[in-house]
């Protein structure tokens, strides 16, 4: 520790030694850095703030009907690519720079000094931006912030409108080509119907519904045509005598049994009509007595032809009863409903039969029609849908066109201020003086170091590896010690001056 104080002692020493060289310099440099600050350009700074609107009261209202964009995310965007190199391609043509402009080189380097200089500051979350810009010259500066602020407010609208063209564009050409496949599914489905004309399904279910149907349907008929058959064997035996009409006993009422076609009919008739009549009157009622003793009359001369029958049976002129005679109207019925029934037979059995030869031709066909019924439905599902979408994209582009969904209000209009904002003169005034005189004091321990002198017992000793021995001290004289005292107040009044010339720069910046 104690010979790095020593060595210490020893360069101040050197410097103070070589003051006055170091004063010198320390003024040189001081003067020198002042002037050229001093003589700096001014630097001046325009600036605007624009507030990015998001919210409108339509944009709610439209939900559901209407297609809106992000507008948030396209506002980020928006600010992340302004200060992009088209966008001051295009502010360099909009304030004429491009005019004194020598060659490529001179275009790239304005280019990239804008690029670097223009300033884009946002607080996030509240859409408000501002922009900056420095210049030498401030009407400059002003028209080249207007002119991003110009190229922001395009930029939001023109890109707003020409999304939505685009996306009109290319959902007009996608319900094209869907036009065009329902076109090309139609000719193929219109085409595959007439190939297999006797193969389509019918309406109503598939073939496997349609066999079912049809087995359903030909047991059914061959049920109908044995009750058919069974009725009309009955009829017949009646006529032939094998069955007896009715069963007669002496002294016996005739039994209710009793089959008479023609008096049935009426019979049935008139009680429809006596049911239709008590709805509306009581039984006293005149039409209710006469039809109830109509009815009577008929059961009675139902009971009379009965028995002029039974009495007939071995009677030679049997077949011209009146009886008889409805028998074979009724067997001559029998007899068509039997055939008409066979016909419905053959023709369900025939019907049946073509299916089950078609049981490998009908599923493939079934197959290939589902197919392309699927695909058409598929391809026109989608042309509806777009269809949806362009009358919404529609409604959209109107909505914008109207009304702004994202509307931009300038805060603060491009202004530039009286006063420079820079350099800061002040700053580099104290850097030149603080330099200038650490440039003084290097100055003069270069000097110490290049010629350097014996400031003690100690360093001489170690250099010359003597002994010392001794020392022949310095008598100062009075007169001396007033030539040393003048100059360290000389050296001390250079230092002061400095110092206030300082002092006066700095007042002058305030």
């Amino acid at each position: 520790m104690e010979d790095l104080t020593t060595q210490l002692l020893i360069y101040l020493k050197g410097i103070w030694k070589y003051r006055w060289a170091s004063v010198a310099a320390a003024w040189l440099i001081a003067i020198t850095g002042w002037i050229i600050v001093y003589k700096l350009p001014d630097d001046y700074q325009a600036s605007a703030r624009i507030y990015v609107d998001t919210q409108n009261v339509l944009k709610p209202l439209m939900a559901g009907m209407t297609i809106s964009p992000d507008l948030q995310q396209q506002v980020s965007i928006m600010s992340r690519t302004l200060i992009s190199r088209p966008n001051v391609e295009r502010v360099i043509r909009m304030v004429d720079l491009d005019l004194g402009i020598q060659d490529p080189k001179d275009y790239e380097r304005r280019v990239k000094e804008l690029m670097e200089k223009i300033k884009l500051g946002t607080t996030g979350r509240d859409n408000l931006f501002t922009i900056h810009y420095n210049n030498q010259n401030p009407k400059l500066a002003k028209d080249i912030v207007q002119s991003l602020l110009t190229i922001f407010v395009e930029g939001g609208l023109g890109d707003k409108r020409q999304d939505s063209v685009a996306a009109l564009r290319f959902i007009d050409e996608q319900i094209q080509s869907y036009e065009e496949k329902l076109v090309e599914g139609e000719n193929r489905l219109k085409e595959f119907k007439q190939k297999n004309i006797g193969l389509m399904p019918q309406q109503g279910g598939d073939y496997y519904s349609q066999l079912a149907a049809a087995s359903e349907d030909l047991n059914k008929t061959r049920l109908d045509l044995r009750e058919a058959e069974h009725a009309r064997d009955a009829i017949r035996r009646q006529i032939t005598g094998d069955e007896p009409v009715m069963m007669v006993d002496q002294g016996e009422a005739i039994s209710p049994a009793i089959v008479n076609v023609e008096i049935d009919s009426r019979i049935s008739e008139l009680n429809k009509n006596l049911d239709t009549l008590r709805l509306n009157f009581t039984e006293l009622h005149p039409d209710i007595i006469s039809t109830k003793r109509l009815i009577a009359q008929l059961e009675e001369r139902k009971k009379e032809e009965a028995k002029l029958m039974v009495r007939n049976v071995s009677d030679p002129g049997k077949n011209y009863s009146p009886m008889l005679q409805q028998l074979n109207v009724a067997l001559a019925e029998a007899e068509a409903d039997v055939a008409s029934m066979k016909a419905r037979v053959e023709e369900y059995t025939a019907r049946y039969n073509r299916l089950q030869s078609l049981s490998n031709a009908v599923p493939q066909v079934e197959a290939e029609l589902a197919q392309l019924n699927r695909d058409y439905q598929v391809n026109k599902a989608n042309y509806e849908k777009l269809l949806e979408r362009r009358e919404s994209a529609k409604i959209s582009g109107e909505l914008g066109s109207v009304t702004d969904l994202m509307s931009f209000r300038i805060i603060d209009p491009p202004t530039v201020s009286d006063r420079p904002v820079g350099p800061d003169r002040s700053k580099f005034f104290s850097l030149v003086f603080a330099g200038s005189l650490l440039a003084g004091i290097g100055l003069a321990f270069v000097i110490s170091q290049v010629r350097p002198t014996f400031h003690s017992q100690v360093s001489l000793r170690e250099i010359t590896g003597r002994p010392i021995l001794g020392s022949v001290p310095m008598i100062w004289t009075d007169q001396e010690k007033a030539k040393s005292r003048k100059r360290l107040y000389a050296f001390g009044l250079s230092l002061l001056s400095l110092l206030g010339l300082y002092g006066t720069l700095m007042t002058k910046m305030v």
